[in-house]
């Protein structure tokens, strides 16, 4: 693709990021068909070749409108299209830059940045988060159908084994999985410490920064990232083998901070450092695949559905491990169409854009609950919570699945 960027873009590190991505676009249309937001509307301007389009025409001197906001907007973010693309297009590079420009350019309404403050703020703060979320539970009693629906019950964590191994790794808390599903890490933690490893977390560490950064607010994103550096480097330092994510959407913004931080002099070196060291719970237990081999399960009892996040399988590029450690565990995995959609949850976008996101959700969980499952399983706390919200069949972390197999033998 031709292009010819203006001069207030030529030259600078984002115009020069944005240059090599463009030029190999070859606007081929293959991921039209794998787009979540364009086979819900079927607009080419909700497509990744559209939306490649707009930013084209804004870089190259374009004046957006707030047309071209809500396109660009509308998209989830699922990175579906890189998985796609035959040239490689790192389409989730590209939009990060497009949206900050568009947003200095058209800014939003004043309902619109109150909500996007309260969403970074109200889910980015754990504190205030896991206050706010207990409260409610405790007055659900009180609180009409409707919006006592809405709130999850509160959940016990179990166990957390004490630090006892030499090998020892580091887990992300989170912002709102300790409040929302407790278990996750303490069922991770448990899996980890039966095979000789001990999880440990660190209470300096807070939100990745995904919240902040999908929202535009550069800075703020790369606070949190700074923050978590700080907190994670002084234990590799002393050992810690990794860091470990047992939510997707984190882990994707994390295995970011190298490429997010790459021109800061003070953090560039620890950024890679910590990315470099950032593995999915997935790989961790796959690359111990034997040692868990072991360890006796249960024998295959329960059917499961799996649904792998967006940020798993597109950020992230693992794909299969899951489901291998699931199947070596005894559980029969039922067979799921268009594992590549999004659900539709894609951090705040279920609540900034809920009819879409409704839609896909309605489309996944058809396709989840076609084999008949007893349960479905994830691996990230937005798609789990979004997935509940329309599902009679439980809804878990695949890890606490696994937990329970092993504490069942």
């Amino acid at each position: 693709m031709q292009t010819h960027l203006a001069d207030s873009f030529r030259n600078t590190p984002e115009g020069e990021v944005a240059e090599r991505i463009l030029r190999s676009c070859v606007h081929c249309g293959f991921c039209l068909a794998t787009c979540p937001t364009y086979q819900v509307l079927g607009n080419e301007l909700d497509s990744p070749r559209g939306r490649i389009y707009l930013m084209k025409q804004v870089l190259e001197g374009a004046t957006p409108t707030a047309k071209t906001q809500l396109h660009l907007d509308r998209c989830l973010t699922c990175r579906n299209c890189e998985t796609t693309c035959p040239s490689g297009v790192e389409y989730g590079k590209l939009l990060d830059i497009g949206r900050h420009l568009v947003e200095e350019k058209v800014g939003r309404s004043p309902l619109e940045n109150a909500t996007r403050a309260v969403l970074k703020t109200g889910l980015g703060t754990s504190l205030l988060f896991n206050s706010t979320l207990r409260l409610g539970q405790s007055l659900s009693g009180l609180m009409p159908g409707f919006l006592k629906a809405r709130i999850p019950p509160a959940e016990h964590a179990g166990m957390w084994p004490a630090p006892r191994h030499q090998r020892r790794m580091l887990v992300l808390q989170g912002c709102v999985q300790p409040g929302l599903k407790p278990n996750i890490n303490t069922a991770a933690a448990r899996v980890l410490d039966r095979i000789g490893i001990s999880l440990v977390a660190t209470n300096e560490a807070g939100c990745c920064g995904a919240l902040a950064h999908h929202l535009n607010d550069t800075d703020a994103g790369l606070a949190a990232a700074r923050r978590n550096i700080d907190a994670w480097i002084p234990h590799l330092d002393t050992g810690v083998e990794a860091i470990v994510m047992t939510a997707s959407g984190c882990g994707v913004m994390v295995k970011d901070y190298g490429w997010l931080l790459r021109h800061d002099a003070a953090y560039a070196e620890k950024a890679a450092r910590v990315s470099a060291a950032t593995q999915d719970i997935s790989e961790i237990l796959g690359a111990e695949r034997n040692a868990l081999k072991d360890l006796a399960t249960k024998p295959a009892s329960q059917r499961i559905a799996y649904h792998p996040p967006c940020t798993l399988q597109h950020g992230q590029k693992l794909t299969g491990g899951v489901e291998a450690l699931l199947s070596d565990a005894g559980f029969e995995l039922t067979p799921v169409a268009e594992k590549h959609l999004c659900c539709g949850s894609a951090g705040t976008y279920s609540i900034l854009q809920p009819e879409i996101a409704g839609q896909l959700k309605t489309r996944k969980l058809g396709n989840l609950t076609a084999g008949e499952p007893e349960l479905i399983v994830t691996a990230n706390i937005g798609c789990l919570t979004h997935l509940q919200s329309g599902s009679r069949i439980p809804v878990k972390h695949w890890v606490e699945l696994l937990d329970e197999a092993q504490a069942a033998s």
